[in-house]
């Protein structure tokens, strides 16, 4: 699945999302800026959190839980300096708990990450607009 967007539809395309993965584990590949963090926020608050929405830059890991008590996790792994610290820090726990997983530079910790994910791309497009390929995988 593919869609372009502009910072005004971030909200369509976080509903598409929803509706369209399969797994609830879901990795984002792009480059610094892209977007993955916005498009984060808009994914979880389409979700049912109406709490405020941050970056886990420094804690690694956010939890939310939704106006259906449904617990979310947001995961920055940029700043891992080995897929141990994210052993140590209990990632399994969280990937293995049924819960919409959603993590940034999983490529810190590829060994952890359960078979069964969605990856989203997100590339900027020359007009500053996004594209962005959701992978069932």
């Amino acid at each position: 699945m593919e869609f372009i967007y502009g910072l005004d539809q971030i909200e369509e395309v976080a509903e598409q999302i929803i509706k369209n993965t399969k797994h609830k584990i879901i990795l984002f590949d792009a480059q610094m800026g892209a977007g993955k963090t916005t498009l984060i926020k808009a994914i979880i608050k389409k979700l049912g959190v109406t709490d405020a929405t941050s970056s886990p830059t420094f804690s690694l890991v956010n939890e939310y839980v939704s106006s259906q008590n449904q617990k979310i996790y947001h995961f920055d792994l940029y700043r891992l300096n080995s897929e141990e610290e994210a052993y140590d820090f209990g990632i399994e726990e969280y990937l293995y708990s049924d819960s919409w997983c959603f993590i940034e530079w999983p490529e810190k910790a590829p060994n952890l990450i359960p078979e069964n994910h969605s990856k989203i791309n997100i590339n900027i497009l020359p007009d500053l607009n996004r594209n962005l390929i959701l992978k069932q995988l």
